[in-house]
């Protein structure tokens, strides 16, 4: 019996494994390369141990692949999602299922959301099923401090490994939210955010008696052997400014949420005292207003594709066309999903993609060609967080997540008929899909009465 039982044990443990990655070969299919570049006809996508092997025209079919026809549909590299929280909440209003923020924490830069993320929520799958592969997942900030702790990186593949980078960036709140949690107004906040950054500067140990980058590659705080004496007067936690050595450093992105116009500058002016910081702008309603002061900075922009109303007081000058603009001054700049729903329908990124590039048949609007379009939702996200060379695209050595649609991915009717990540074929069940099919074709008696059929 005990021996049954390890065996059932065995196969129990497979069963629960995700499935080996393989060499495929994806054939016939409209390939989307996901850079830029102009979609390729009759393309074929080989996959081999994960990674990309080749995608374009010509490409040969290795001798035993497992062979994919993809003859009438469009294949692409799977979706990044520019700005969510995708993994961290499942029941918004359910403070136990809420791991987006930390309210109460006497701690604040030093959180790491990589240890909350949950890859068996609901979202994951529903958003996997869409195309979407990979996540730059960020934290929200408590009541009392703009820091909301640092982000990660993930893929949505359907087993318990879903960090592709843990604390690859420090989040801020800046602008309207930035002054309420400092204090009331931004004139607080910029203190605050100053006087971080030279707490953490007080800190900073020599080279020497660092320690290396994690094994994923990502910056690993010093505080473990941080020290160094400290005077009376700080107000961050050792943690907390530890945290934000790599960000003054410039080995750790510094994302900062930011809308109005002045603020930007404002921002984009820390760096004459903090030369290194890696800056990312995220939201940016009015940043067509400096794109021009963006784009000479060299700061990269992961912006709302929907804003078109003046949904605050710093978002007076919000227009549709703000990303095109941006664009066509030379900002590097992706579609995100910043406070749009932004932890479970990540899924629309492709709807608001299609939009920029319907907004370039309207007269006196500025849109993004469609080549252009896609890469906002794919290779530049990917760009964008220094992943450029392993995630978003089909250029070989990546990995190799890949979607194979029904029709145009920016055409709202399209669907997803195949997702691989890293190599693996994933499941497209999910909790909507189980909803459909167990109603699609419901019969009397085969379920509970959702009113009573005498009246």
């Amino acid at each position: 019996m005990k021996t049954l039982s390890l065996l059932l044990a065995g196969i129990a443990a497979l069963a629960a494994m995700p499935a080996a990655a393989e060499t495929v070969a994806i054939t016939g299919g409209r390939v989307v390369i996901g850079d830029g570049s102009a979609p390729i006809d009759n393309g074929t996508v080989v996959i081999r141990d994960g990674r990309v092997v080749a995608a374009g025209a010509n490409v040969p079919v290795p001798a035993g692949a497992t062979s994919v026809d993809a003859h009438g549909k469009w294949v692409t590299p799977g979706l990044v999602a520019g700005f969510s929280r995708l993994g961290l909440v499942e029941v918004d209003a359910v403070d136990e299922t809420n791991d987006s923020r930390a309210p109460d924490s006497p701690f604040n830069a030093a959180l790491d959301i990589a240890p909350a993320i949950n890859p068996m929520y609901t979202a994951i799958a529903v958003n996997r099923a869409a195309g979407i592969t990979r996540a730059i997942v960020s934290p929200g900030t408590g009541r009392h401090s703009i820091f909301a702790g640092q982000g990660a990186i993930i893929d949505l593949g359907g087993d318990m490994q879903p960090i592709t980078r843990a604390r690859a960036f420090q989040y801020i709140e800046m602008g309207e939210n930035g002054a309420e949690n400092a204090g009331g107004s931004r004139a607080a906040a910029y203190v605050m955010l100053r006087n971080a950054l030279r707490e953490a500067r007080d800190l900073r140990l020599p080279a020497a008696a660092r320690r290396p980058n994690g094994p994923d590659g990502s910056p690993d705080n010093p505080y473990i052997q941080g020290n160094a004496a400290r005077s009376d007067d700080v107000l961050l936690t050792r943690f907390d400014a530890a945290a934000l050595v790599p960000v003054l450093e410039g080995t750790q992105q510094l994302f900062v949420h930011v809308e109005r116009a002045s603020d930007i500058l404002q921002i984009l002016a820390l760096r004459q005292e903090f030369p290194r910081l890696k800056l990312v702008l995220v939201g940016a309603a009015e940043g067509w207003r400096v794109a021009d002061r963006i784009a000479a900075a060299h700061v990269p922009v992961l912006a709302n594709a929907l804003n078109d109303l003046p949904a605050s007081f710093e978002q007076l000058a919000a227009t549709q066309s703000n990303i095109g603009r941006m664009r066509a001054a030379g900002v590097e700049v992706a579609i995100g999903m910043l406070n749009d729903n932004d932890t479970r329908q990540i899924r629309v990124s492709t709807q608001y993609a299609g939009n920029l590039v319907a907004l370039t048949r309207v007269p006196g609007a500025t849109g993004l060609s469609w080549d252009q379009a896609f890469a906002a939702i794919s290779g530049t996200p990917a760009d964008i967080v220094g992943l450029g060379d392993e995630i978003g695209t089909l250029r070989p050595g990546r990995h190799a997540d890949v979607v194979v649609w029904d029709g145009d991915p920016l055409e709202l009717s399209t669907g997803v008929d195949a997702v691989w990540i890293d190599g693996v074929r994933q499941s497209l069940t999910n909790h909507q899909t189980e909803l459909r099919d167990r109603y699609r074709q419901s019969r009397e008696g085969a379920l509970p009465h959702a009113y009573d059929p005498r009246q």
